[in-house]
């Protein structure tokens, strides 16, 4: 018999996180005190239902977990399967990455005098556990991968805005942009608000 989801760790999060953001505080103070907060859920793989863990043979899929009534945020599994991996791309807005199942490289990018984009600084391998930051004022510009050619791999995303309906690019090596909007892999969310089985225990 398989235990029950832990939802109210994500529950604690977004309630934890929407406080931290009432108080207005600067974006560094987001990404620092937010990188800990997600550091806490990834920590625990016991709350993540299976409707938002399942890979796609023919690309990565992003389920949209919770959206903050004002868009001030976002949470997200983006879902891995074997190899597969994200064009070059950005975000717009300031971004936590916490891996909860197996792992990911990220590289990140930048323009270069010349106009194109060139690869910069090491390939970052996060494991469970482990959160990134990404903002157009910290770095912005990745590509992201499995780590695994035989295994599904699982990070929780966090987003300044929805992350769904922002206006983003993926790039050339040259360094030109074309436009898109993401969207989501899912037409419903997770329900959290449920808690006849938990208050019964």
């Amino acid at each position: 018999m398989s235990k029950p989801l832990q939802l109210h760790r994500l529950r604690s999060f977004i309630d934890q996180l929407a406080a931290l953001l009432d108080r207005q505080p600067t974006e560094g103070v987001i990404l620092e005190q937010g990188s800990q907060l997600l550091k806490q859920l990834v920590s625990h793989d016991d709350w993540l239902p299976d409707e938002f863990a399942q890979p796609n043979p023919e690309r990565y899929q992003q389920f949209l977990l919770h959206c903050d009534s004002r868009q001030r945020f976002s949470v997200v599994s983006f879902v891995w399967g074997p190899g597969q991996t994200t064009p070059v791309h950005d975000h717009r807005v300031w971004g936590l990455i916490g891996m909860l199942r197996g792992a990911e490289l990220a590289q990140g990018f930048n323009h270069h005098p010349d106009g194109g984009l060139h690869a910069e600084g090491a390939l970052v391998r996060l494991e469970p556990g482990d959160v990134e930051a990404v903002s157009p004022q910290v770095g912005d510009i990745h590509q992201v991968s499995n780590a695994f050619s035989d295994r599904t791999s699982i990070s929780i995303h966090v987003y300044g805005g929805n992350i769904g309906a922002v206006r983003r690019a993926v790039y050339q090596p040259d360094g030109s942009e074309k436009a898109f909007i993401s969207g989501y892999s899912n037409l419903h969310l997770p329900n959290l608000w449920d808690l006849s089985k938990e208050n019964l225990a």
